[in-house]
């Protein structure tokens, strides 16, 4: 964890903050992972989240790493969204389409294109691991999202541990139990075989069961893994950080579950309950890793398909492509 010190980068010297998780309390360290938390956080006094310096890391972000999409309205729950790209478009009209428009800008594996936030995402990590005890993670992943005034995310579920991090504008974000009738197994099981996305069966009457946070400024939210969640911004430009991560108790239970998903979906077997422990398991988890190092899999997998490019001058931000293209 680096103290009193500064991050370096090409356009200057950021402050790095000398604690990250500014509000954590003793009961965190048993709730984290097991119940939804929210927790006071100091990612806006870094200076990585300004527009000019969103702008600039715009400018030059790597189209494989960079989800960029048109979503539905809120309270409409029919999964409408279209996916498109920047074009040559430079920051900061990304930035003003984004305040006018209903979209939705994913910056993926930051960290992996900007070094400032590779040590940004380092510091995080040690912060947590000294203070939730026995919590010893690898495979980090560092996201920016960038989205417009009630922008919404749809119900979903993510595979690896995943916290949300708000830095800019405010968001509700709904939080369910991962399990079913919320989060069938065939579902999940689906989604970690890649034939759909995150996307997952939602009714209704799950707000019901669903607990709700607001999310401001300098607050995070961390929730059980897998616990299916979506989110609607309030009437504001939002800019929060996603950071996932793996430990064994993860990996185990992707490792079960995929091999359950092959003996379901491809052998017709209708499998127990995940379970990670004894000699059952670690033949499922070689079934899972042959099947997935052989690629049999991968003509299943889902395909997306870009439709539209950025246009500032149309009144919804798009414009057709005139040829369009999987990703």
């Amino acid at each position: 964890m680096k103290r009193d010190s500064d991050i370096s980068h090409g356009g200057g010297r950021v402050a790095a903050p000398a604690r990250i998780m500014t509000g954590w309390k003793p009961e965190h360290s048993e709730l984290w992972g097991q119940h939804p938390v929210c927790i006071n956080h100091a990612l806006p006094e870094t200076g990585l989240f300004s527009d000019d310096v969103l702008a600039g890391l715009i400018e030059s972000y790597p189209r494989q790493h960079y989800d960029f999409l048109h979503m539905g309205e809120q309270g409409v729950h029919k999964k409408l969204w279209s996916e498109g790209e920047i074009g040559g478009a430079d920051g900061k009209t990304v930035l003003d389409a984004i305040k006018q428009g209903r979209l939705w800008l994913n910056l993926r594996r930051v960290h992996e294109v900007d070094s400032r936030y590779a040590d940004l995402m380092g510091n995080m990590f040690a912060e947590l691991e000294k203070l939730v005890p026995n919590f010893s993670t690898y495979k980090h992943n560092f996201g920016i999202l960038v989205s417009s005034p009630k922008a919404q995310v749809y119900y979903h579920a993510d595979i690896p541990g995943q916290s949300l991090w708000q830095v800019r504008g405010e968001k509700r974000v709904y939080v369910y139990p991962n399990y079913a009738p919320f989060l069938a197994e065939k579902d999940m099981e689906r989604v970690i075989l890649g034939e759909i996305e995150e996307d997952i069966p939602y009714e209704p009457w799950f707000d019901d069961y669903a607990q709700v946070v607001t999310l401001k400024p300098g607050e995070m939210l961390n929730w059980p893994l897998n616990a299916p969640h979506r989110v609607e911004n309030l009437d504001c430009v939002n800019v929060s950080v996603t950071t996932e991560h793996w430990t064994d108790e993860i990996r185990n239970m992707y490792a079960i579950r995929y091999a359950n998903g092959v003996l379901r979906s491809r052998l017709g077997v209708t499998p127990p309950k995940p379970f990670t422990h004894g000699p059952a398991f670690w033949a499922k988890a070689a079934l899972a890793a042959g099947v997935k190092k052989s690629g049999l899999l991968k003509r299943f997998r889902y395909d997306r398909e870009v439709t539209w490019t950025l246009d500032p001058k149309a009144s919804s931000k798009m414009a057709p492509l005139a040829e369009t293209y999987h990703r």
